[in-house]
């Protein structure tokens, strides 16, 4: 049951994006169609959940016994790095319209605060492997939801001709924080 409660509180109660406000940069730059949002995703996904697994063993088994804590957060972009770079070059390789329409938001992921956030905070809660790596998904699942609605949301709007002082931009605000607020209605789903 404490697995179950993790993921609904990762996912819909306290939202990276839409909750803790950690990255707004990817959300709304990767929204404006369903497809990149798909991609964007996916390649959160799999950078957060392998950023947990790698960035728990290197604070467990490196920076803490060498009382190094204090390159965490130098060691852990770099990680990141790491992983957004194998995600870039699988992309180019295979998916070669996706990788070129998520064009610079795919580097972004290196500095996507809420990756960086997820790994400093399994850090901070003294969390397990497996309920860091466990956690760190289910948080990017949550932004992946957030973003592929939001996205939905923007290409309705568009075809919905809103008047010209709310077209791009601040449509796109309104948006995410009416989304927001509808995720903030599950914040007593799990204490």
């Amino acid at each position: 049951m404490e697995y179950v409660l993790l993921i609904i509180g990762a996912v819909l109660v306290n939202n990276f994006v839409l909750n803790r406000f950690l990255g707004i940069c990817p959300f709304l730059g990767v929204s404006k169609q369903m497809s990149t949002a798909i991609g964007m995703s996916g390649a959160v996904i799999f950078v957060m959940g392998m950023a947990a697994a790698v960035t728990w063993c290197i604070q467990d088994w490196l920076l803490a016994p060498l009382n190094l804590e204090y390159l965490q957060t130098t060691a852990f972009i770099l990680l990141i790095a790491a992983f957004v770079q194998l995600v870039d070059i699988v992309m180019k390789r295979f998916l070669p319209a996706l990788h070129g329409a998520l064009g610079i938001f795919l580097p972004l992921i290196t500095t996507n605060c809420a990756v960086l956030g997820v790994a400093v905070m399994n850090v901070q809660n003294e969390s397990s492997l497996g309920i860091s790596v466990l956690f760190s998904v289910a948080a990017a699942v949550g932004f992946a939801f957030a973003l592929i609605i939001f996205a939905g949301l923007r290409e309705k709007i568009e075809r919905a001709n809103p008047p010209r002082a709310f077209r791009g931009v601040a449509i796109a605000l309104v948006t995410a924080g009416l989304l927001s607020l509808s995720f903030m209605g599950f914040s007593g789903l799990v204490k």
